[in-house]
């Protein structure tokens, strides 16, 4: 599939194959990295700790890390601050892999030197995107780096033209470096006047340029260290050149010196300098232009007028400017109420684009009051055959029938759904009890049912909130929900909820999206 893992990488304009050294303690781990990078395109190497992996490193010098972090002999914090010390010089990025997934952990790969981190079970998809891009970044690097090192080059190697001319503008003397830089052998030079060197209209104005200097002593480019002019080489072709001029007093009268430096590389690698600088800039901007064309689509799709109903009551605050999270409400023809609350795997724009198959079949079975099993089957199949292996999405469905005075419960993988009472204490849970959507053909059983009574209110929400830390790593929890619930009116309970939110977090920001939805009963 294009841009899928069973791709290789595009090389651009650099052929060169990147070396992966994978660590991991896990011989099985290790082997299926392996595979999973032959055939991105890679040369890997492979080592079970920390300490081989710094062995490793030193003698290969890979170009992209893959780390774990728990493993024996040397951890992989200590063996990537390792890495980067003998590194210094030359940009290699460490990605850590691992199933220690707390903010913490995160927070401590990338003091050690980390670049990225994913957790563990991988998902092989976002790792695919995560090579992809740095790999993008290390070629570009990398002709930068040697951009310089030529530029380096050429300073170092070249020397430069000197030049010596009287008052009258004749050269009296020169060194080798002229020949090779203008094309004249140095008895075609010496004994001529410099202006020879000159492309116009600079080679005409010349000598007035002396007599007038001689005249009046007000100097123009005497004194003056690296004017950029132009040259003249003896075939007629011009060339850029930097020139430094000054005077020497010698007994047989005034002398100019003129250091002169062919600038046709430096200028060169600036123009390539530039251009990288332009294309990355231009890539930076098309996948800002990508991201908000793909954001006002999404929001197309999430923000229907349905949920303008006035027994829905939901807020969505997203960890990243796409929402892995979504709220659907719909009434069918004959008056019964629908709602769901879905949560896709993972964050930002790949969880969001997984959970949008989940929008179209709830709003396209909802008003025809399909029964819910059955819309549970449509959601499972179809999320099942649209989003990529290795990714699910977790789910809540309610439908309350008022006439009947029920309402049935379908938990996927979610937080309990929780019943209140009109006074806002919980009169009862809904655990989840079956798998969530696109697993893959697996019986999902019927939903629960429950009779209503006037002023019942049900509570949906995602793990972001309950799991949402303050700057001491302290969750938000079960207990603050219902505390903020049962000391709040109807009307304002999803305020309370909010309000109670944000005293907890102090300002921290949540690391998962955080979603409510308040669903009135029955009026």
């Amino acid at each position: 599939m294009p841009g899928g893992f069973g791709d290789t990488l595009d090389r651009g304009d650099d052929d060169t194959t990147l070396r992966v050294l994978a660590v991991d303690d896990s011989a099985a781990n290790r082997q299926v990295l392996k595979v999973f990078l032959v055939r991105l395109g890679f040369e890997v190497m492979l080592a079970e700790n920390g300490a081989e992996a710094v062995e490793k490193f030193a003698v290969n010098q890979p170009d992209i890390v893959l780390m774990d972090v728990m493993m024996p002999v040397m951890d992989g914090y200590e063996a990537t601050r390792r890495i980067k010390a003998v590194s210094a010089r030359r940009w290699v990025p460490v990605v850590f892999l691992s199933a220690l997934d707390k903010e913490e952990n995160l927070v401590a790969g990338l003091e050690a030197g980390g670049d990225d981190y994913l957790p563990k079970p991988i998902n092989f998809t976002i790792l695919d995107a995560k090579l992809r891009s740095v790999s993008r970044a290390v070629r570009f690097r990398r002709r930068m780096e040697e951009n310089a090192r030529r530029m380096q080059v050429i300073g170092d190697s070249l020397m430069d033209a000197l030049i010596v001319i009287d008052d009258k503008g004749i050269i009296q003397n020169c060194n080798a470096a002229t020949e090779p830089m203008f094309g004249y052998g140095l008895e075609e030079i010496v004994g001529q006047n410099v202006s020879m060197l000159m492309p116009e209209p600079h080679a005409s104005a010349h000598d007035e340029y002396i007599r007038r200097y001689l005249a009046t002593n007000q100097p123009h480019i005497i004194g003056v260290r690296g004017r950029k002019l132009a040259g003249r080489r003896k075939d007629g072709s011009t060339f850029p050149i930097d020139l430094s001029l000054s005077e020497v007093h010698q007994a047989e009268g005034r002398n100019f010196v003129g250091i002169i430096r062919d600038n046709t590389e430096r200028m060169a690698a600036e123009e390539r300098e530039r251009s990288y600088r332009e294309q990355l800039q231009g890539y930076y901007d098309r996948q800002e232009q990508e991201n908000a064309l793909a954001y006002a689509i999404l929001q197309r799709q999430v923000e229907r007028r349905e949920l303008e109903d006035p027994a829905i009551h939901q807020w969505m605050l997203p960890a990243a400017n796409f929402s892995g999270d979504v709220v659907a409400a719909a009434r069918s023809r004959d008056g019964r109420l629908y709602a769901m609350l879905a949560d896709a795997t993972g964050h930002g724009l790949a969880a969001a684009i997984s959970v949008l198959p989940t929008i179209a079949v709830f709003y396209g079975m909802a008003p025809r009051g399909m029964v819910l099993a059955e819309m549970v089957a449509e959601l499972d199949r179809k999320v099942a055959e649209s989003v990529p292996k290795g990714r699910f999405v977790a789910a809540t469905l309610l439908c309350i029938d008022p006439a009947a005075r029920e309402a049935q419960v379908w938990v996927a993988g979610m937080t309990d759904v929780l019943l209140l009472d009109p006074d806002g204490r919980v009169a009862r849970r809904f655990a989840s009890q079956h798998l969530p959507l696109g697993i893959g053909e697996v019986e999902s059983g019927p939903p629960e049912t429950v009779f209503l009574q006037a002023g019942q209110q049900f509570v949906l929400h995602s793990d972001g909130l309950v799991e949402a830390t303050d700057e001491r790593g302290e969750a938000f929890g079960s207990a603050r929900l219902e505390a903020a619930l049962a000391g709040a009116e109807t009307g304002r309970r999803l305020e309370a909820v909010q309000s109670a939110l944000q005293a907890h977090l102090a300002g921290s920001v949540p690391h998962d999206d955080v979603s409510v939805l308040l669903v009135d009963c029955l009026a």
